[in-house]
């Protein structure tokens, strides 16, 4: 900003205001401090924004789906600011109606942008690392802080279906050993910033986490795998009791219970919080079982007074189709 004050003053302008329309792009000076923080493939295109082959008029970005290709050119959208708060307040308001400042990011989100750009590093991805990958890159969503990204990390760590539509953590990586140290997935996880942990891909955590379970021994008894003493003498029968009498016929166990069901009414308002702790605190353990076949099926139901807005009606039922929803949609009555 330094340099863009400057150099308007060397040219005389005395507006009280910095519009974007008045910054002066074609300053060498503003155009260094404009790309300092791009990695160097981006050179090509930012001197083509300089003589006009793209036109740039303010420093906001569109995520275009138009721009699927990380290693094209930059392409740069003026935005009209309409209102009379400050500027700062207008421009945020606007970033936010047009979606081009994302104040949270789905987990099922973030795990396609891992998979098409990709921002994996082999098989897995340092936390430090796509926070840094997130501020730095402009074909990546415009987050509003850090801990959007860490929200939507934490929530696909923890999601039911993670192995599908998320991913595991870990706290290092044994390369001697080839396996991944506190290897997480499917529970409630906080990361910081700075936390110094990995994201791995689900198919090679599913991978680790099947071995482990099949390595792990199995508990046996004094008597063998059975748990159990050899009964009897010579004959193989019942031990003897201190009275001479043998023991009446072991009663059967009764039969385990194979089914499950329950319903629960979450508060709209906390829903993620609610959510998460019936799936620590019931479904995991269910989902645990060997052979099990769990079944979650979360029913959304809204009555509206006022009626849902044009805008509303378009996200949600985007979201819904994105969110693959079986069955979605607005009533009039």
């Amino acid at each position: 900003m330094a340099a863009v004050i400057h150099s308007l003053w060397e040219k005389g302008d005395r507006s009280p205001l910095i519009l974007p329309s008045t910054i002066p792009i074609d300053d060498p000076r503003v155009q260094f401090e404009l790309t300092r923080y791009l990695s160097d493939n981006w050179g090509p295109s930012s001197k083509r924004m300089w003589t006009g082959r793209v036109r740039c008029r303010c420093g906001l970005t569109r995520n275009s789906p138009t721009w699927a290709n990380p290693q094209a050119g930059i392409r740069w959208e003026a935005l009209r600011l309409t209102g009379t708060d400050a500027l700062a307040v207008r421009a945020s308001k606007k970033l936010r109606n047009d979606e081009l400042l994302v104040m949270t990011l789905g987990a099922t989100i973030l795990r396609k942008h891992l998979d098409e750009v990709p921002l994996w590093c082999g098989d897995q991805v340092p936390v430090r690392q796509l926070v840094e990958d997130f501020a730095r890159y402009l074909y990546l969503p415009r987050l509003a802080g850090p801990e959007v990204l860490l929200q939507a990390i934490c929530s696909g760590i923890g999601m039911l279906i993670w192995h599908s539509d998320g991913f595991a953590y870990a706290e290092g990586c044994d390369e001697r050993k080839g396996r991944y140290r506190g290897l997480t997935a499917g529970q409630t996880k906080s990361l910081a910033m700075e936390d110094p942990g990995l994201l791995v891909k689900p198919e090679v955590a599913w991978k680790q986490l099947e071995d482990e379970k099949r390595s792990q021994p199995i508990a046996t008894g004094p008597g063998g795998p059975g748990g159990g003493i050899e009964a009897g003498g010579e004959g193989g029968g019942a031990p003897a009791t201190g009275s001479g009498l043998r023991p009446g016929p072991i009663a059967p166990n009764p039969p385990l219970p194979r089914r499950f069901h329950g319903t629960v009414n979450l508060d709209p308002k906390r829903v993620g919080r609610d959510v998460g702790n019936i799936a620590t605190e019931v479904i995991a353990h269910l989902v645990g079982q060997v052979g099990a076949d769990v079944t979650v099926t979360l029913e959304i139901e809204a009555s509206l007074p006022e009626g849902a807005s044009d805008q509303i009606t378009r996200i949600v039922t985007e979201n819904s189709r994105f969110l693959k929803f079986t069955s979605h949609g607005f009533e009039r009555e």
